[in-house]
């Protein structure tokens, strides 16, 4: 199954390899990333493949949450079809 990763927050060193590094240790494959900063906010948008995740959905969105809580981020992972459907105009 696809997700959205989407991160928001005050740019700081090892975001990107924080959230790469718990993705891999349950087995998601990161398919494409997006990130910019805009002045100080870091912002990214990644598309994952969870299919062989080791963890439920759930528990991969709150392991998500714990970290962003950590890092004073807002990380959210979303279904893709959720998030497509949210995103339709």
């Amino acid at each position: 199954m696809r997700a959205f990763v989407t991160v928001v927050g005050k740019d700081k060193v090892g975001i990107i390899a924080a959230i790469c590094i718990l993705l891999a240790e349950k087995n998601v494959n990161i398919l494409d990333i997006s990130q910019t900063i805009l002045q100080d906010c870091f912002t990214m948008i990644m598309l994952v493949d969870a299919s062989d995740s080791t963890v439920p959905f759930d528990a991969l969105g709150e392991s998500l949450s714990e970290l962003g809580r950590k890092m004073e981020l807002t990380i959210r992972i979303q279904r893709e079809e959720i998030f497509n459907a949210m995103h339709r105009i």
